[in-house]
């Protein structure tokens, strides 16, 4: 081997290792609009992905003794490369189907989508994985540095697969689309093997070849530009590093869904502002202090900004006062701009992870809102001790936080366990559950308080002709649907939540009880 086809080999390896780990975050945003980003989605793709890697290093070792020339290892590489680029446009059809049944809840339907899609990325991974061993096989001259070429091909291996996990996520993704970005990766990977073809065999050798990459050009220009959901009232789509962005519009309201869609993170109408979901429930959080005014209402965080719908909803209320809203994704953020009228001058967008974002804000708040939901998930980090003491250190004196929470209609542990885990931090913690949904609000105050202080300054303020009807409603709900005081449960720290376990648990068992057909 020539030291040219030696570095190319080199090369090749890097190429075979930054697709592999690029397949398999583009795997994750391929699903996401389907089933979601959840735990139990990652680890599916991880751990299938470690699968068909281990099958193609035993075939790769094996058929490298056999064949053990260049030529072998760079068929393997195109037949690899154009596998990969046809993943995302099979999977396609598989995909809508799938989105229509989550929206449905055919569970049946959800794991065989779930798993042919899966099955999918056996074949491109599995002769990815088949590189490696074949690159040592054919580097390796003389026995004594074996050990020195088989980590030196790993060490690159290594680093194509550290550039391959950042480049999709964070460039080409957000710029062009998952499937795009999937035939970005196999057009490429096709080239770099015809040409090692051209290189280990000469020209003859590649034209067998040519029409792969022709093929696959030709199909993104009839198939990728084609919608990834076709929800009825679909207005717009679009991918972000984060998420998989939906706006609808169905009667004159406009609805902000990511990923899977099974909840809704913001609703728009341009006249009306009650909606019957969780987020008028946020503006009642400081009236279980005593004798208390909207007009002492001062500033707001609101972690989980979304669309805005809060926003628009407390300054309607509560005038223009100052809210921080943060938002992890600024796609959402632009979003919310354009189709969701999210342009109040007393609102600050700050994109920008809630704990983090929180945690280094000079500013102490009124309310503090949490509303960072993924149905049915919560990101752990805002569900611990340690992050509500962040809350806490953020409030006025007066001040309230306040959390949208999930739950099934027979399982509330997650509700109990999050109000144990504030009442370790705040010294009263109120729950309300959100009629005809499954969510729940967890109010708590950083003073003490009693719900006789809620009852009271409903009874003084409801006399008032300037109360704002949807706070009137708001209190009103609050009073009306009060829970007992949830039971002591364990809490949760930065050390240990487990909040995905209980959720998983809490979906499953819902699931399983037949109620989520019951649905439908």
């Amino acid at each position: 081997m020539s030291v040219l086809q030696r570095r190319y080999l080199y090369f090749a390896v890097f190429a075979a290792g930054m697709t592999t780990l690029a397949l398999e975050f583009g795997a994750s945003h391929l699903l996401g609009p389907a089933f979601g980003d959840s735990n139990l989605v990652w680890a599916s793709i991880i751990g299938l992905i470690m699968v068909y890697l281990t099958v193609g290093y035993f075939l790769g070792g094996r058929w490298a003794d056999r064949s053990p020339y260049p030529t072998t290892m760079y068929r393997i590489l195109a037949w690899s490369a154009f596998t990969a680029g046809l993943t995302p446009l099979v999977a396609r059809p598989v995909l809508l189907l799938a989105a229509a049944a989550f929206d449905e809840l055919q569970v049946g339907v959800l794991f065989a989508s779930f798993t042919v899609v899966l099955i999918l990325f056996s074949v491109p991974v599995t002769l990815q994985g088949m590189i490696s061993p074949f690159a040592i096989r054919l580097g390796i001259d003389d026995p004594a540095h074996a050990g020195e070429i088989s980590g030196r091909i790993y060490a690159i291996s290594t680093l194509g697969s550290f550039l391959g996990s950042f480049l999709p996520v964070l460039a080409l993704t957000p710029l062009i689309g998952t499937t795009y970005t999937f035939l970005v990766f196999s057009v490429f990977l096709n080239l770099v093997a015809l040409i090692g073809l051209w290189l280990s065999a000469g020209p003859r050798a590649v034209l067998k070849f040519l029409w792969m990459p022709l093929l696959l050009a030709l199909l993104a220009a009839l198939w990728a530009r084609a919608p990834i959901k076709n929800t009825p009232g679909q207005i717009y789509e679009t991918e972000s590093a984060y998420n998989y962005i939906q706006v609808l519009e169905v009667d004159g309201y406009r609805y902000l869904r990511l990923n899977e869609g099974q909840g809704i993170h913001s609703i728009w109408h341009p006249t009306e502002l009650f909606y019957g979901g969780p987020w008028e429930q946020f503006l009642a959080a400081p009236f279980f202090n005593p004798a208390y005014t909207p007009d002492r209402v001062q500033s707001i965080a609101i972690v989980g900004l979304a669309a805005g719908t809060l926003v628009r909803q407390a300054s309607a209320v509560f005038g223009p006062i100052p809210i921080d809203g943060f938002e992890l994704d600024p796609k959402i953020i632009t979003v919310a701009q354009q189709y969701f009228d999210m342009n109040e001058p007393n609102l600050t967008p700050i994109a920008a992870d809630g704990r983090y974002g929180l945690a280094h804000s000079g500013r102490r708040y009124t309310i503090i809102g949490v509303d960072a939901y993924r149905p049915p998930y919560i990101p752990w980090h805002l569900t611990t001790q340690e992050f509500f003491q962040i809350v806490f250190d953020h409030l006025e004196d007066e001040g309230a936080l306040v959390i949208n929470v999930g739950r099934s209609p027979s399982d509330r542990s997650l509700i109990n366990d999050l109000a144990t885990t504030i009442g370790s931090v705040f010294p009263s913690v109120y729950v309300m559950d959100v009629p005809g949904t499954f969510n729940s609000i967890i109010y708590a105050t950083r003073q003490p308080t009693g719900i006789a202080n809620l009852y009271r300054n409903y009874a003084v303020l409801t006399e008032q002709a300037t109360l704002h009807p949807l706070l009137k409603e708001s209190l009103s709900r609050a009073i009306l649907y009060l829970q007992p005081t949830p039971p002591p449960s364990r809490v949760y720290t930065d050390d240990l939540a487990p909040i995905e376990w209980v959720t998983n648990k809490m979906v499953l068992s819902y699931v399983l009880s037949g109620q989520a057909a019951e649905l439908k």
